[in-house]
């Protein structure tokens, strides 16, 4: 049997058009050979390649009209965005345009009529919808908590992409359009600051739980002479300190170690710390936070009867 010749190296074996494979020499018939996919028409893939979605989504722009866009699933998973598992591993393609132009409607794409046109960015000479609509349109798929993480995540401590009154202005325009109650429930728990998923989902379940709302990501008031340090969840009337310590807290041996000498210093300061990884009892972590905040005169209020 002959053997299949290889593909130029110029071709990304996570996506690349049939133009692209034209113009590098490649014949029609090794286009078709069955270590291709066709993830979408006129784009191939290496099968078990990798399909990272900015690859994807080039190879698609390449034949994309100009005036077309990614928004939903595919903006946020460009632009950063955390997502639960099952959105976050959509390898479909959602591309936006303005009406009235028709939406594409092809395997591998989803696509979606915007009335008027939305702002964009530019990710890696990508034209997607901005961070604010991209939170905006998510609320038609994810669920309150996910779309608040996503909320959280555009606030976030490290050159956020918007501020919440970017948030509330956004909601506020879209009155009447699906998902606009999810966004405006999701709006009353969004805070800045907060770095990760966990983080998110740790504060709501201490919020829900009655508890008083901390502080998220702030520095510590620590004595004079001591490290500065920044807590994720704070309570600083009380002194109280939760931290939650993802994966590479522990697998990181250098890391694992600052964060011991770090929080032996918060708690020679006279704070009570508690730490939360991924497997911590849900029952535990309340009882714990609990215990803290009662132990430095914290008590639940239970309204007048």
């Amino acid at each position: 049997m002959r053997k299949r010749s290889e593909l130029p190296r110029r071709l990304a074996p996570n996506g690349f058009t049939l133009a692209d494979a034209r113009a590098a020499g490649v014949s029609t018939k090794r286009t078709r050979a069955n270590d291709l996919e066709i993830p979408f028409r006129g784009v191939r893939v290496l099968v078990g390649g990798e399909r990272e979605r900015s690859s994807l989504a080039q190879a698609y722009a390449a034949g994309m009209p100009s005036g077309h866009f990614f928004s939903h699933i595919t903006a946020a998973q460009l632009l950063g965005i955390p997502l639960p598992q099952g959105a976050s591993q959509d390898s479909r393609l959602h591309v936006g345009v303005v009406a009235p132009e028709r939406a594409p409607r092809m395997k591998g794409v989803v696509g979606h009529t915007f009335s008027v046109r939305p702002d964009r960015s530019l990710v890696d000479g990508l034209a997607v919808t901005s961070p604010v609509t991209t939170w905006c349109d998510l609320a038609s798929t994810l669920g309150l908590d996910d779309l608040i993480a996503a909320g959280d995540f555009l606030l976030g401590t490290r050159r956020p992409p918007a501020a919440l009154i970017d948030l509330t202005a956004a909601v506020a325009h879209r009155f009447g359009q699906r998902g606009t109650q999810r966004l405006r429930q999701a709006l009353v728990w969004v805070r800045p600051r907060v770095e990760s998923r966990q983080e998110t989902r740790l504060r709501l379940l201490i919020l829900r739980a009655g508890f008083p709302e901390p502080e998220t990501n702030i520095y510590l008031p620590l004595r004079a002479g001591r490290k500065r340090v920044r807590g994720d969840l704070v309570y600083l009337s009380y002194r109280v300190l939760i931290e939650y310590d993802g994966e590479h807290h522990r697998t990181d041996s250098v890391q694992y170690a600052r964060d011991l000498e770090r929080l032996d210093d918060v708690m020679a300061d006279g704070w009570r710390v508690i730490r939360v990884v991924k497997d911590t009892p849900t029952s535990e972590i309340l009882a714990r936070v609990d215990d803290a905040l009662r132990s430095r005169g914290w008590r639940p209020y239970y309204g007048a009867h």
